[in-house]
């Protein structure tokens, strides 16, 4: 994103296009474009005006992709695809927002000035307008076109197709709705219930999560900072389903634990809190950069771990040689059951990623076995919902090692697989997650 002049007033519109071109043309994630543009804006309306656009352009990218080449025949160059999201950005106003037409086509046609792109004006406003005398035609073409009916990437809509048919226009919905936001309470600080308490007297409607038994889910999203005591560690945001991994290792006090793949912490955490403090955790991830915002949750929490950037698949570089009594292996994954959270997915992933993401959960999977004691547990998770992430990486892991044995997960949430528990997004409110445990047998 250009460098701007601190003394001038910050259009929440032009972040959102700038944060969507970071993502489409510098294929930076979401998690890294937002954030700085973010900090741009005092909490408040004006972020929650940057967040809904920048995530409506990237959630409905295909559709609105599809409409843009209908609209422009002449293609744009690439130094000016600001332009191209200006122009979408009017449409996600004009057909999802209902925004008034002359607010919607007005505001777009003054941000290619911002924009730097003057000349764009004209453009702008004459592709918005034959947009409102066409918006039969769009409106067929999000009816006619997979990829724009689903607002999904072809290659994701023939995977999730193959792999979930009976499911799968209910998951290309659920990955296009807007994600409850979700809290995570600190058992080492306080209770559900007294925090529940906090948030009705701070204004704030929540619920008790379904499945998690440390959860609140907020009738509506709020920034952080208005969360009573969140910059004194008293609660953490995540979703439900992440948070069923601390339940499923249920590390006892006083055991040792290894988290590998532990950015951004927040499983970390949670396994430490729900031991009163008292687990001794080493917290191994790849990314320095990462590895930085584990601790900085660690520390927001008043929790203590061990924290390593290391890569996990090469534990002679790194383990001091004693056993763990339970291993979490978040694996990095294909992520394809969190895109309601993060829509950069959509543009990010391609077809070809499945097969390297596989290797390296098999990878992963054979290098840290021989770190857990016998007699220990070993949880896999990943927030995919690709069988061949999930299923068949445990069951070929259990082909293979004669002393690894499935320990069934007896859970109401999701549903059972040939291997493990699949939880697809939306189900029950959550993400979608894949847990497996395993057992090491010896004792």
């Amino acid at each position: 994103m250009a460098k701007r002049s601190p003394v001038r007033p910050v259009d929440p519109r032009v972040l959102a296009v700038e944060v969507v071109d970071a993502v489409r043309r510098q294929g930076r994630s979401l998690s890294q474009a937002l954030p700085r543009a973010e900090r741009q804006l005092e909490p408040g309306p004006a972020r929650a005006l940057l967040r809904e656009r920048v995530y409506g352009l990237l959630r409905y990218a295909p559709r609105l992709d599809a409409w843009l080449d209908a609209l422009v025949t002449q293609p744009l160059r690439a130094r000016d695809a600001p332009v191209a999201r200006l122009i979408q950005l009017g449409l996600y106003e004009l057909f999802f927002l209902r925004t008034p037409d002359y607010a919607a086509v007005n505001e777009a046609v003054r941000l290619a000035g911002l924009l730097g792109r003057p000349w764009a004006a004209r453009l702008v406003n004459g592709a918005l307008r034959n947009a409102q005398r066409r918006e039969a035609e769009l409106v067929a073409i999000a009816e006619r076109v997979d990829t724009a009916r689903f607002a999904h990437p072809e290659w994701l809509i023939d995977r999730v197709r193959a792999d979930w048919p009976e499911d799968a226009e209910a998951v290309f919905a659920a990955n296009n709705a807007r994600a409850p936001m979700t809290l995570r309470v600190n058992l080492a600080m306080t209770d559900v219930s007294a925090y529940a308490d906090l948030l009705h007297g701070a204004g704030i409607a929540a619920s008790p999560g379904l499945y998690a038994p440390d959860s609140l889910v907020l009738a509506q999203s709020v920034d952080v900072e208005a969360l009573p005591g969140f910059r004194e560690g008293w609660v953490s945001v995540q979703d439900e389903a992440a948070q069923l991994a601390a339940g499923l290792v249920n590390a006892l006090p006083g055991q040792r634990v290894l988290d590998a793949c532990a950015a951004p912490g927040g499983k970390t955490a949670h396994l430490i809190e729900r031991a009163g403090g008292k687990l001794d955790v080493t917290a191994v991830e790849i990314d320095p950069d990462r590895l930085v915002r584990v601790s900085e949750t660690l520390e927001r929490l008043g929790l203590q771990a061990q924290t390593l950037a290391a890569d996990a698949c090469l534990p002679e570089t790194w383990w001091d040689g004693k056993s763990y009594d339970c291993i979490l292996l978040d694996a990095p994954c294909s992520a394809t059951g969190v895109i309601r959270r993060h829509p950069d997915i959509k543009l990010l992933r391609r077809a070809s990623d499945i097969e390297a993401t596989v290797l390296r959960q098999q990878a992963l999977l054979d290098a840290l076995w021989p770190l857990l004691a016998r007699g220990g547990r070993l949880v896999y998770a990943t927030c995919s919902i690709v069988l061949d992430e999930n299923t068949h990486v445990v069951d070929r892991f259990i082909q293979t090692h004669a002393d690894a044995i499935e320990w069934p997960i007896d859970a109401d949430w999701g549903r059972a697989m040939a291997r493990g528990r699949q939880i697809l997004p939306g189900e029950g409110g959550m993400d979608g997650f894949y847990y497996a445990c395993l057992h090491k047998a010896g004792t």
